[in-house]
């Protein structure tokens, strides 16, 4: 009876249905792959993300806000719209994403020098380092390091769910993905005349659009504009209508906040 469990048991790793990796373990040992996250839930995943940033990054540059609240805000997206299901597309490619920042973090804090096959650690850990000290005080330097350290980790989640896994995005998906591409490269391409204007990225209000929009510290900006870009992605003109509203009402609670404390 024994020798039958274990063979079963056995069987369901094989498969692939070993149960989810606890978020708070994983954000607390730095151990879990890619393949454990893609078991997690969008849930757990924010779970994940929300520990990473508050514990063991925060670590490593102590004093500055989440470093990863943009994902947050796609994450809250993915919930709210039901997306990721594991095993999906979206599933890998947020787990490739959600690996090289884990595997960033356990590299920069001398814990582990295990990259588990993904680019983006060593960019993740070049960019915690350097914020650590002091090197990313500026929002185009800080701006376009991140920016290259999630390109590649987004890239191997691609990898992952199509040469791997053998998947395919739908077309919403893919020009949902070409968006998230348009956002990386308005990180990049940030000139640093425009850090006159900007506070430094330890915080501060965040005066123009641009810079709310890009505040990697701020989940609104992207769980909003991601509902814009895949409800047009999808043709739906009344719906990200809508979207563009919800954009600009976030935009002007977030200015006027100051304003209304003061009444």
């Amino acid at each position: 009876m024994r020798a039958a469990f274990v063979t079963f048991l056995t069987a369901l790793l094989c498969l692939g249905l070993a149960p989810a990796a606890n978020a708070v373990t994983c954000a607390n040992t730095l151990s879990c792959s890619a393949a454990d996250i893609n078991r997690m839930t969008m849930g757990e995943r924010l779970d994940f993300v929300r520990g990473l940033s508050a514990g063991p990054a925060a670590e490593i540059a102590p004093g500055y806000p989440r470093r990863w609240g943009n994902i947050e805000g796609i994450i809250e997206f993915f919930t709210d719209r039901g997306m990721g299901a594991t095993g999906s597309w979206v599933s890998y490619v947020d787990a490739g994403i959600l690996e090289g920042i884990e595997r960033g973090i356990a590299i920069a804090s001398g814990r582990s020098t295990d990259t588990f096959g993904n680019p983006g650690s060593q960019l993740w850990a070049s960019y915690l380092l350097r914020l650590g000290a002091g090197e990313l005080s500026g929002r185009a330097a800080h701006d376009l390091a991140w920016s290259q350290a999630e390109q590649a980790s987004t890239e191997h989640g691609v990898v992952l769910a199509e040469h791997v896994h053998g998947l395919r995005p739908s077309d919403a998906e893919e020009r949902f993905y070409q968006f998230s591409d348009f956002y990386r490269w308005m990180l990049r391409s940030r000139p640093a005349v425009l850090d006159v204007l900007a506070p430094p990225t330890q915080g501060g209000k965040q005066l123009t659009f641009l810079d709310w929009f890009t505040d990697v510290t701020n989940d609104v900006p992207t769980r909003k504009g991601a509902a814009l870009a895949y409800d047009l992605g999808q043709f739906d003109a009344p719906a990200g209508t809508v979207d563009l509203v919800a954009v600009a009402a976030a935009y002007a609670r977030y200015l006027s906040a100051d304003y209304l404390a003061a009444v």
